[in-house]
């Protein structure tokens, strides 16, 4: 049996706020590409999520994504920038440092608690 290609994977990340949370993506880079009340769907450079109004707080907090990027230091330039650890009021910003696995990572939460590493993989 034979399965059609795959097009794109997405994940569906909780928003305790749902506007605060587009709000932030967009800061972030991400375009909303469509939306309604209840969820819309962020994409940035063919990556993409999907933002739900749906908030369990042991849920939100213990979920975590990875983005991987060409320059993590560009990416943490941008986040000090636009004061997003301020203006979100955040609970973690972390700039870039090396990790025992080869990546940089940066950490940064979202206004849910969603948990991201913007890492770059560094083979120094």
């Amino acid at each position: 049996m034979t399965r059609s290609k795959a097009l794109s994977i997405r994940t569906f990340l909780p928003a305790r706020d749902l506007a605060v949370s587009r709000r932030f993506y967009k800061d972030l880079g991400f375009e909303e590409i469509w939306g309604d009340d209840s969820a819309c769907g962020m994409q940035l450079d063919g990556c993409g999520i999907i933002l739900q109004q749906f908030y369990v707080k042991d849920h939100a907090e213990n979920f975590m994504m990875s983005l991987n990027v060409e320059d993590v230091d560009a990416w943490w330039r941008h986040i000090e920038s636009a004061g997003l650890k301020e203006k979100y009021s955040l609970g973690m910003a972390r700039p870039p440092e090396m990790q025992p696995w080869g990546f940089r990572v940066l950490y940064l939460t979202d206004p849910t608690g969603v948990l991201w590493h913007i890492a770059e993989y560094s083979n120094a």
